[in-house]
């Protein structure tokens, strides 16, 4: 195995179940031996068991398991052929904006609208290539929860960690986590920079069109905003208190809150961006981010090795194939020559004869 590495070694757990199969094969082959002996005498065994094969389930098995076992060291993605390259990154900054505030547990975007907007950024970040990406939280603040980084494992863990906040202000202060994000950029930044606010566009006065406006104009931060949830019927909001599930009450009535597509096209409007109306469906926001960053500036980040291998599964997983076809071609029962009981009655008939 010298020169093998291994991608996803927690597979290889999975033998533990080959084992336990084989195991089971084996008892199950023995018991049904011992049973046969147990309940027919052997003069007539033979003659029930005569075009029976007591090996040939054996190597039946022996071969599915074997194929089983090629198939779980496949999943283990073992590779060969250890190469070093260096590369040099080229990519834009992008600021992800996520609104924390309560509004956000309303779930007429299922689950949540919070939870939808943590998937919307998966989405993103798996197609984003060299881009940098970072994370700002809002809700009466805003707070940088990870600076921008070519670490997208390290982001979403913070994404994972998003939980709703409750505002002595009240509401979501839009406008503020927008002055945020745009402060966030480096101030030596030569490549493209935009701001991706996931909302539903509640705000309380923190005037978000002259934030995004500053940041267009004064920086050349594009602001793109993302609207989560029903912008017609809204979604009540969930209240979870000694162990029972109520509705937010304001007033003596029901909170329902409502996507606001009118606020936030005039942001992106004003931060020379795009209103992307995800309302309650499911999108796919990085190819909307695709094409609406398309044209960002570009440049280079640090240069990075690459170590690169050849995957070698193909032949493990061709080797679990040729088992099986083997496996389909060998029957169970032993061709019988079918002269044999004509030559029995014959020599009955000699000796009556006789």
């Amino acid at each position: 195995m010298n020169g093998i590495e291994w991608n996803n070694l927690t597979a290889l757990n999975w033998l533990w179940l080959v084992a336990f199969l084989a195991v089971l094969v084996c008892w199950t082959i023995a018991w049904r031996r011992r049973a046969m002996g147990g309940l027919i005498e052997t003069g007539l065994q033979q003659r029930i068991i005569a075009g029976m094969s007591r090996t040939r389930p054996a190597v039946r098995s022996l071969l599915c398991l074997a194929a089983l076992a090629c198939m779980v060291v496949a999943l283990a993605d073992p590779r060969a052929g250890r190469q070093e390259e260096e590369v040099t990154r080229r990519g834009a900054d992008v600021m992800f904006v996520v609104d924390v505030s309560r509004s956000m547990l309303a779930e007429d975007a299922t689950p949540s609208r919070l939870d939808r907007a943590k998937a919307f950024i998966d989405d993103a970040v798996r197609r984003m290539g060299g881009d940098r990406a970072g994370l700002v939280d809002f809700a009466g603040s805003a707070a940088l929860r990870t600076p921008l980084t070519l670490n997208y494992g390290a982001l979403m863990r913070s994404v994972d960690d998003l939980t709703p906040k409750d505002s002595a202000r009240g509401g979501s202060m839009l406008g503020a986590a927008i002055e945020s994000a745009a402060s966030s950029f480096p101030s030596d930044s030569t490549g493209g920079r935009a701001i991706v606010v996931l909302t539903d566009g509640e705000d309380m006065d923190s005037n978000p069109v002259a934030a995004a406006k500053a940041a267009f104009t004064q920086s050349g931060v594009r602001v793109i905003t993302v609207g989560i949830g029903d912008s017609r019927d809204g979604g009540r909001i969930p209240v979870e208190g000694k162990g029972e599930r109520t509705w937010l009450v304001h007033e003596g009535q029901e909170v329902w809150s409502k996507m606001d597509p009118a606020t936030l096209q005039e942001v992106a409007d004003a931060g020379g961006g795009i209103f992307v109306p995800a309302g309650t469906a499911q999108i796919d926001l990085g190819e909307v981010l695709e094409r609406a960053l398309g044209d960002l500036e570009r440049k280079d980040f640090e240069t990075t090795t690459v170590v690169l291998t050849s995957p070698q599964f193909q032949w493990l997983a061709g080797a679990a194939l040729l088992l099986l076809v083997i496996d389909l071609l060998i029957p169970n029962r032993r061709t019988v020559p079918v002269v044999a009981p004509r030559l029995r009655r014959s020599v009955v008939r000699m000796e009556v004869g006789s």
